[in-house]
């Protein structure tokens, strides 16, 4: 299979589900036609372009939404400023890029490629917070304890300038001692301490989240590999420090938007995960490694044995990870009415352990953050919101619904590059983890290459978590199949 086919079978498989494979020649026009845009100048956008402002992000993004820059305060404390792109700026509400993006509602990443939300004139040159050029942003300033306590924060609107495009992998390993600093730290004053500060703040971030139950797990994703434009491997995507780092920057600054909107008497849109219905699972996980676990969902509980088997047993972490965060289920979205802090009625956030929760950062690659980010600026100018409550319950129903339509795309043309590499090994034995067990099927993964199959015969008694060895029986990558029986 070449990657044309690759492609093909993707965009079939974003039809079959309800979402858009290709721009519309209008949106693609309003998108060019958003060049003539001039910037927004007024008083209530500050100058902020003379601060160290950089971004951290993989080696080939061009989409960049945040930068970050921070400066020490009195008693260890720490001012945190996140700046996100002003994406609205550029997308008209009810516009053809807005009814793309609403109804595709996130960028889908393949691996015949990306299928961005918005058309890269947008996302990867107009709204992205380039190197060096002048953007508008909607800025999150926090103050952070040395405790990792959010303890104020603000959300306005500004000028900024990106001084430093970093990589995940290149500061990560600078920052573990493994490799030498990124070569921009040398050319840009001051970056070596704001990565230095970035990284305390992080840490002291999540150390306060997991005080509260957050969950510190560490899942790998697949990775295709290309030679020649050819595809040659599914390999683990490790997560790093500096990707733990932007990470927890991010969950404060989506829990400081989130409470904005409520002080500003706003509707919101949240992001929740409920308590894990498959509690009984985990705890039984947690029992063949000697440890009893409350009979109900106790996310305190729950990280420390995490933490624990992480020192015990680091190379099977990853697989243990894998189990419990597919036992959590996946995240939804819900509106929250006005001047309600925890309006979805549920129980918030369980892995992070947060109530307040609401996607912000990201709004070149996922519409509820586009849709908050028009919130926020509504509530900045006092000004009435621009959806209602109503409208908000839509969007959120819609937007998981198609969150869950672009993972199946994902899975789906994941296991059909996955089954050309294993064509001509056809009654090869594997180890596999149990990844899912329900009345659709009992799906493994193996690591080598990395990915997931479905084990049609043998698979009584096996369930998430547990390790099999399976024979490969057939593959079918048009079909996107995988078939595994257990050996």
């Amino acid at each position: 299979m070449n990657p044309i086919n690759l492609h093909q079978i993707a965009v079939d498989a974003m039809r079959a589900r309800g979402l858009l494979s290709a721009f519309a020649p209008q949106a693609l026009q309003e998108a060019e036609d958003a060049r003539l845009i001039s910037p927004e100048r007024n008083r209530a956008i500050l100058d902020l372009r003379h601060l160290t402002w950089f971004s951290i992000d993989n080696d080939d993004t061009r989409d960049l939404d945040q930068l970050s820059v921070a400066e020490l305060l009195p008693a260890g404390a720490a001012r945190l400023l996140v700046a996100v792109a002003d994406v609205d700026t550029k997308v008209a509400p009810g516009g053809a890029v807005d009814h793309h993006a609403d109804t595709n509602t996130t960028s889908v990443y393949t691996a015949a490629g990306v299928f961005p939300m918005l058309p890269e004139v947008l996302s990867n040159d107009l709204t992205s917070l380039h190197e060096n050029q002048e953007r508008l942003a909607l800025v999150v300033d926090m103050q952070v304890e040395a405790d990792g306590t959010v303890t104020t924060s603000s959300v306005y609107r500004a000028t900024v300038r990106n001084r430093a495009k970093l990589t995940y992998d290149g500061v990560s390993a600078w920052l573990d001692g493994q490799a030498p600093p990124p070569a921009k730290i040398a050319s840009v004053p001051g970056l070596e301490a704001q990565l230095r500060l970035h990284d305390v703040l992080a840490g002291a971030l999540r150390q306060w989240r997991q005080t509260r139950g957050a969950l510190n797990v560490n899942t790998v994703s697949a990775r295709p590999v290309f030679e020649d434009e050819q595809l040659v491997d599914l390999r683990p995507d490790h997560k790093n420090r500096a990707k733990d780092l932007i990470a927890d920057l991010m969950i404060a600054a989506n829990g400081a938007t989130a409470r904005f909107l409520v002080d500003k008497g706003f509707p919101s849109l949240r992001r929740f995960l409920q308590a894990p219905r498959r509690w009984d699972r985990i705890a039984l996980l947690a029992a063949s490694h000697g440890v009893q676990l409350p009979a109900t969902p106790d996310a305190l509980a729950l990280d420390r044995f995490l933490s624990a088997r992480r020192l015990a047993d680091p190379d099977g972490f990853a697989d243990l990870s894998l189990a419990v965060v597919k036992l959590l289920g996946s995240g939804e979205y819900a509106a929250a009415p006005a001047a309600t802090a925890d309006a979805t009625g549920r129980q918030g956030h369980f892995g992070l352990a947060v109530n307040d929760y609401a996607h912000s950062t990201a709004p070149n690659r996922r519409f509820p953050d586009l849709v908050t980010q028009r919130l926020l600026k509504a509530a900045i100018a006092g000004e009435a919101p621009p959806y209602s409550a109503e409208q908000l319950t839509e969007i959120a129903q819609h937007c998981t619904l198609q969150e869950d339509n672009a993972s199946k795309v994902e899975r789906q043309v994941l296991k059909a590059a996955g089954a050309w590499l294993l064509h001509g090994r056809i009654g090869e034995v594997f180890d596999a983890l149990v990844t899912g067990a329900a009345a659709k099927g009992t799906f493994v993964r193996i690591s080598s290459p990395m990915l997931e199959g479905r084990v049609v015969r043998g698979f009584e008694g096996l369930d998430v978590g547990d390790t099999a060895r399976v024979r490969l029986l057939a593959v079918d990558a048009e079909k996107s199949f995988i078939d595994f029986e257990r050996a």
